[in-house]
């Protein structure tokens, strides 16, 4: 017994006790472990700082990259789809627009070094420079000082938005947020960004970035488009080896 307490009283008090260590537990991390933070009480800065420690600290992500707007004449990238993971690489496709005309490649990243594949082009397995095609660097979208960490670590200006349903059949809480970044940070995306870039963003209601799409001059002379960048599954593990 507790402090004299009858049995049926004693299992009372414990079941209350258990009850409240583990809504505490609860409020400290999110359903997978991440850090917990309620987006209620906290600043947009704060909010994003968590997102990029979870995206720093996760195994690895789904990522898509895509726009509808690759202005004719320009080598570009339409779309890029993959799997990135920590230690930073990357395995995928890009579809790309060269001077209007349609090519896709299969590229693998690994230990700084890019390789691409594409039937027309580049049969075998080539070390290539990305920045020749337009095309962020693979290898750099993980890195927690570059690619999408280091974008949603310059994003300035910041405001929240409402919230909407996303994920999977809608099942989850999304809150949108509002900003500003330099062409700085979106380079690692698109080498030949300049200017400023406005950003709207959606953070999950267990802290991760799920989605940015960025709107600015991607091209020069091509005036402003947007690009949608979307980040799913975090806690992907794949290995992802040089060809």
């Amino acid at each position: 017994m507790v402090n004299g307490a009858p049995p049926r009283r004693q299992r009372l008090l414990t079941l209350v006790v258990l009850i409240a260590i583990s809504a505490a537990g609860l409020a400290g991390c999110s359903a997978d472990g991440s850090p917990g933070l309620d987006p209620d009480a906290a600043t947009p800065e704060e909010v994003l700082a968590n997102a990029k420690t979870i995206f720093d600290e996760t195994s690895g992500v789904q990522v898509s990259l895509s726009t509808t707007a690759v202005p004719s004449g320009v080598t570009g990238i339409k779309a890029a789809t993959g799997v990135g993971v920590h230690p930073a690489a990357f395995e995928g496709t890009f579809d790309l627009s060269v001077n209007g005309l349609p090519a896709s490649a299969e590229v693998i990243a690994v230990d700084g070094v890019t390789y691409a594949k594409n039937s027309l082009l580049l049969p075998d397995w080539t070390e290539i420079d990305p920045a020749d095609y337009g095309a962020p660097d693979p290898a750099q979208l993980m890195s927690p000082d570059t690619g999408f960490s280091g974008l949603i670590g310059a994003i300035v200006d910041l405001q929240r938005g409402g919230s909407i349903r996303g994920g999977d059949s809608n099942e989850e809480i999304l809150t949108q947020y509002t900003g500003t970044v330099p062409a700085s940070a979106v380079e690692s995306l698109i080498p030949t960004a300049r200017g400023g870039f406005d950003v709207a963003l959606t953070i999950s209601d267990v802290g991760e970035l799920r989605s940015a799409d960025l709107t600015g001059v991607f091209y020069k002379g091509a005036g402003r488009i947007t690009y949608i960048l979307t980040i799913d599954d975090y806690g992907t593990e794949q290995e992802i080896i040089a060809p």
